[in-house]
């Protein structure tokens, strides 16, 4: 097939030419003379952004943490000036970050440098900004960057290793169009995670008014109809706390049975759990102190890595990092203790702080105190909750199937 593709824009035939990235930008490293800013030169605002690690990452530029120079102190050094659409690539450290310092970004930051960290790639105007930005973001552009960079505790790129990096590049016209199209599809995934970002605060700014802080009897925030105090209870008096266990590993009658076994490292962000990863058999139930947790238990995991929560949706077994919480349906719901996750948590951690292993036992988190309102309120609150967590759910699925088909267009659009 030659340098060619597999995926193109008709109209496109030309084999892809091999060049070194110096033969089609220049390569420009910061400067690390004595003028290089410190300590009191960087301010919280000011004229020149001076680019720093936290700007330039694995998703691009990001702008929350930024330190600024004055104009005089950026006068006084050398290389470094960032123009209108150069590459800035992250040379030490976390090594093949790129940012593309396009319009969009020069408006809002119409000055910036680069620190020593950082190289400049300013491309020539045979090709394309955009398409050689893409083309180091893609698995191609990748695996070179770590071949050429050396340094095992803090690898880095230099100037001179970069200057050999091999690109295969098509005619200009083609760049462009190459170029535009990921720019286009980077737009709506950021956008996405804007959306998606915006929820998770929305949830955040919920579960703080939602529930009561402090000594307070009633949360801050209500639905209609509900005016009673909310009460102070143990979470033993309203649920059962139940452990786990593990059959003998080496009886392999006690595995790859119809009954579902969960480890900790199976409970992650999903709020509902129906399969796991490895299955017991009835024997292995009766040989071990496993016990059959029904519908509704909230999974709490309950050793190093505290706090980690999901509800079964499916009657299942777990092994012995596990205190779940199996909720008295006349007096707890579900996803409203679910929803509590953050203050399960903290207690979790903090009870079983102190020991060389950190866990929290199951008499432990008994003893919590919890602060709840009559079952119907609670399950207004778990359903508003269900809601936004399902929404949240469905805006992280659209983000993370617009990211798998960025990452199949840069296999298949680069040679």
């Amino acid at each position: 097939m030659g340098n060619k593709p597999l995926l193109r824009f008709k109209g496109f035939t030309d084999d892809w030419e091999e060049r070194k990235l110096e033969d089609a930008s220049e390569i420009i490293d910061g400067d690390r003379g004595k003028n290089y800013p410190s300590g009191d030169d960087f301010k919280s605002s000011g004229h020149t952004l001076f680019l720093s690690a936290t700007n330039v990452t694995k998703q691009g530029f990001v702008f929350k943490e930024n330190q600024y120079i004055t104009n005089l102190k950026s006068e006084l050094l050398g290389n470094g000036k960032v123009n209108l659409n150069d590459i800035i690539l992250t040379s030490r450290g976390s090594i093949g970050h790129i940012g593309l310092y396009d319009e969009r970004i020069n408006e809002n930051i119409p000055h910036a440098r680069i620190n020593s960290g950082m190289l400049i790639l300013r491309t020539n105007k045979f090709n394309s900004p955009s398409f050689i930005a893409q083309f180091l973001k893609a698995s191609l552009g990748i695996k070179q960057i770590k071949l050429i960079s050396f340094g095992s505790a803090q690898p880095q790129l230099t100037k001179k290793d970069i200057k050999k990096f091999k690109i295969t590049l098509p005619k200009i016209e083609e760049q462009i169009k190459i170029g535009a199209f990921l720019k286009q599809l980077d737009d709506t995934i950021a956008l996405h995670q804007r959306k998606l970002n915006l929820l998770k605060e929305q949830k955040k700014g919920f579960l703080q008014k939602m529930f009561p802080k402090n000594d307070a009897k009633v949360p801050e925030f209500r639905f209609e109809g509900f005016t009673d105090d909310w009460e102070e209870r143990k979470l033993g008096e309203l649920s059962k706390i139940v452990g786990g266990g593990t059959p003998s590993t080496s009886n392999p009658e006690y595995w790859d049975g119809d009954i579902d076994w969960y480890a900790p490292a199976e409970i992650g962000e999903q709020s509902y759990v129906s399969k796991s990863k490895k299955t017991i058999t009835e024997l292995g139930l009766k040989k071990s102190s496993a016990r059959i947790l029904p519908v509704g238990t909230v999974l709490f995991t309950s050793r190093a890595g505290i706090g980690n929560t999901a509800i079964l949706g499916k009657e299942a077994t777990t092994n012995q990092g596990f205190q779940s919480i199996v909720p008295d349906q006349n007096k707890l719901d579900s996803y409203f203790i679910y929803s509590r996750t953050n203050e399960l948590k903290r207690y979790g951690e903090v009870t079983g702080a102190g020991s060389t292993f950190v866990e929290v036992s199951g008499k432990q988190m008994s003893k919590m105190s919890i602060m709840v309102p009559e079952l119907s309120e609670q399950q207004q609150i778990g359903s508003f909750f269900k809601q936004l967590d399902n929404t949240i759910a469905l805006h992280q699925r659209k983000l993370n199937l617009l990211k798998e088909q960025k990452k199949g267009f840069l296999q298949k659009m680069f040679v």
